[in-house]
């Protein structure tokens, strides 16, 4: 058997796991975000600008808070998944029961 490998990576992208996070948790300070996706609060805004940007994010003022929403209508960037919505992968995640909250 191969030992484990050092450098640990995972299927999805520091975007999609913040996705994944405010749809379940559209009410979460940056701090929130950074902290389950992990990574740091100043990478989490920048995240968070470049999807507010391409508009898979909405953010609405209350207060002193932000209120995220996700665009689920939106097609994947990458020509290879140009034609699936975002709604597809976020609805793989929101079925399931393990997602933090």
């Amino acid at each position: 058997m191969a030992d484990k490998p050092t450098h640990a990576w995972t299927f999805l992208s520091n975007h999609a796991h913040v996705l994944i996070f405010v749809l379940s948790n559209p009410d979460a300070r940056l701090r929130d975000i950074a902290d389950a996706v992990g990574i740091t609060e100043r990478f989490a805004h920048s995240v968070v600008g470049d999807l507010v940007d391409a508009g898979y994010l909405a953010v609405e003022r209350q207060g002193r808070r932000n209120i995220y929403s996700v665009n689920e209508s939106l097609t994947f960037r990458h020509p290879l998944e140009s034609q699936v919505q975002v709604r597809e992968l976020l609805d793989i995640f929101s079925q399931s029961t393990n997602l933090p909250q």
